[in-house]
């Protein structure tokens, strides 16, 4: 539910819904062409990075030592992250259900899909594999703030069960864990793992004149709905990591009750009220599709 609404037909076959619980990494049964796969995306997208990624997920690059060589031991990451920042990753065969994932957040535990995708789905791949979450993800979970971040997403996630609430928590992972942007001295810089993981959407979420970029706002985020089957159509931007954390403090049950009462938005609105970095042009935009 929240890094993709579900899973599609792929060359490993007919894939559950959410799969369920935690399996080992099995390292060993990595093949030659695995290791491949995550060179030409490390290769790749480390290539691209200093400039349009935020620096605290450079640092954690260097931090975690990622080889570019070969597929990372969980175990050996496990070591490094837990001493800096108490987290650790799990292996998982995809997608979770809701309450499991959340848990898992809350105990400072990070699902990692343990499969890499094939050859032929070096550009694109629908579901999330070991690349996504463990390049795109993993790296900023040696950053303190951001760590206290998804834990108290965690946290909040728990304590939504039953409230009718996961619609929303989707939206502000989806445009922050995933999509977000940051603001930075330097400029716009990256933070999202589903961008940080794309060479195409690197380029287009800074470069491209076609996207909403929007100050956060905590109710206007989880107001808007996004879509799983292109490039986003608005992006919201942070200024810091601990504005993040601190927007995660308050109980969000209030929140959610007003949530209730006002209407959803589509990725492409604009409100009088936003705090507007860049008015899309729109160019290429699809209508329909909206999750």
């Amino acid at each position: 539910m929240l890094r993709r609404v579900e899973y599609q037909q792929s060359d490993r076959g007919e894939i559950p819904q959410y799969a369920t619980g935690v399996v080992e990494q099995d390292w060993a049964a990595y093949t030659d062409t695995d290791h491949h796969v995550w060179q030409q995306l490390y290769k790749r997208q480390s290539e691209i990075l200093p400039g349009l990624a935020c620096q605290e997920f450079l640092d954690g690059l260097d931090e975690l030592k990622l080889g570019a060589d070969q597929i990372p031991k969980f175990s050996e990451t496990n070591a490094i992250l837990q001493a800096k920042t108490g987290w650790q990753l799990i292996a998982v065969e995809g997608l979770l259900p809701d309450l499991s994932f959340f848990e898992h957040l809350a105990a400072r535990r990070f699902p990692v899909t343990w499969w890499i995708r094939k050859p032929h789905q070096i550009d694109y791949i629908s579901e999330p594999d070991l690349f996504h979450d463990f390049f795109g993800h993993v790296p900023l979970l040696a950053n303190p703030v951001f760590g206290d971040y998804l834990q108290a997403y965690g946290e909040g996630g728990v304590k939504a069960a039953g409230l009718d609430a996961l619609g929303f928590l989707a939206r502000l992972y989806w445009y922050t864990v995933e999509f977000g942007l940051i603001q930075t001295s330097q400029g716009l810089r990256i933070y999202g793992a589903g961008i940080l993981s794309s060479k195409g959407e690197c380029l287009y979420s800074l470069q491209s004149k076609a996207p909403n970029r929007i100050g956060f706002d905590l109710l206007r985020v989880m107001r808007t709905r996004y879509r799983i089957d292109s490039y986003q159509q608005s992006y919201f931007v942070i200024d810091t990591f601990q504005q993040l954390f601190d927007a995660t403090a308050p109980d969000f049950t209030q929140y959610y009750k007003c949530l209730h009462s006002l209407s959803t938005l589509t990725p492409r609105e604009i409100e009088a009220a936003d705090q507007l970095i860049q008015r899309g042009s729109g160019e290429g935009w699809a209508t329909d599709g909206d999750v």
